[in-house]
């Protein structure tokens, strides 16, 4: 099949399309890298600045692009916002890309109205990012992430697309149980892929020091929960300064994060999830510990029911230094560990198995007329 993947998010799209090609399909990449990550596409619309001129520059090169964006059988975008425009501007394009190709299907795989809907309602999950127990999370970038999706324009084209797609695939538990109420029928839980042939898992030496790596978004740290998982890190090094290291990265760009997560034997991820996503998953694969979203919910949905090898943490500073110490107390369980992260990689988000079943649910889905 001819596959269009229009957008990128922490390189999903990228690796899903590596899969697909090792099955013998025809797969373009459109995106703008997700900005700084700048990962791999094979046409690229990144956007220079916001201001007129950028304006101007950024929608000559998207209705230049127009023309390669046909003919497809299969198009997915990675979510509602899949160009670097306003909601107002975005259902046009759209629309265009949903009359000259075949079937369309969104990504449930980040930020969108769904997810903060569910965030907010305090029923749908015991945490998230938009709430702890009954007391919703309104500060900071959270206010905007409200406006926009759950009130503003972002959310209207969110819920127009969804209805018009022909299937809608969630990446991790937390977004599949957003859409499931509203679109089950046409809605698949996918894992996201990891490419595995180019890593070669790190080896835990038994060292005396534990290194934890921690990835600091500068604007998303209080969403994501690192600024709390930073504050434990440093307690534990503070109480066991020669038995513990931080290595510490801010808003670098894609190959740089994994070259310095290399050296590394645990990473702290997302502080709110149920599960990990990419970054966590691809640090799995390097066999690294993954100290983050790891609820049964996570391995409920995926099927596994041995391996548990991730250090699941509560939102709070103190079990995140629990869990942290621990690990530092427990040193010679992480070469155990380190291969219960690779091989739940192996039998779950190997890249070849995840396009499989993209393709099992693209061809399931009969396109709206």
């Amino acid at each position: 099949m001819r596959i269009l993947l229009l957008g990128e998010y922490s390189n999903v799209h990228w690796t899903l399309a590596e899969g697909l090609r090792e099955l013998g399909h025809d797969v373009t990449v459109v995106s703008d890298g997700d900005n700084w990550k700048n990962y791999r596409r094979d046409i690229n619309l990144k956007r220079h600045s916001l201001g007129f001129a950028g304006t101007a520059r950024y929608m000559f090169d998207v209705v230049r692009t127009l023309p390669k964006l046909k003919g497809y059988d299969i198009v997915q975008i990675i979510n509602p916002m899949f160009l670097s425009l306003k909601a107002e501007k975005m259902y046009p394009f759209y629309k265009y890309v949903r009359k000259n190709n075949g079937k369309l299907f969104m990504g449930a795989f980040g930020m969108d109205y769904y997810w903060v809907k569910a965030g907010m309602d305090c029923k749908t999950f015991r945490y998230s990012e938009f709430n702890i127990g009954d007391r919703q999370r309104t500060g900071g970038e959270n206010a905007l992430f409200i406006r926009d999706w759950l009130y503003g324009a972002k959310g209207e084209l969110n819920r127009r697309v969804a209805e018009d797609c022909d299937g809608i695939i969630s990446g991790l538990y937390e977004y599949d149980v957003c859409y499931r109420p509203y679109y089950a029928d046409k809605l698949r839980f996918i894992p996201f892929p990891i490419n595995m042939g180019s890593i070669e898992p790190i080896k835990h030496d038994g060292h005396k020091t534990v290194r934890f790596f921690i990835g600091i978004q500068k604007l998303r740290s209080e969403y994501k929960g690192t600024d709390i998982m930073l504050k434990a890190l440093e307690r534990l090094k503070a109480k066991y300064p020669d038995e513990c290291e931080i290595v510490k990265v801010e808003s670098v760009p894609f190959d740089t994060y994994k070259t310095l997560m290399d050296s590394s034997d645990a990473i702290l991820d997302q502080l709110y999830s149920y599960t990990p996503a990419m970054n966590a998953l691809l640090a799995m694969a390097k066999g690294l510990i993954l100290v983050g979203g790891g609820e049964e919910e996570n391995y409920s949905i995926l099927g596994e029911t041995e391996l548990r090898p991730i250090i699941n943490v509560l939102p709070n500073e103190d079990d995140v230094f629990r869990k942290l110490e621990w690990l530092v107390q427990n040193k010679n369980l992480i070469p155990k560990l380190s291969e219960e992260s690779v091989e739940y990689i192996r039998r779950h988000h190997d890249h070849v198995k995840v396009a499989k079943q993209y393709v099992d649910f693209w061809n399931s889905c009969p396109r709206k007329n």
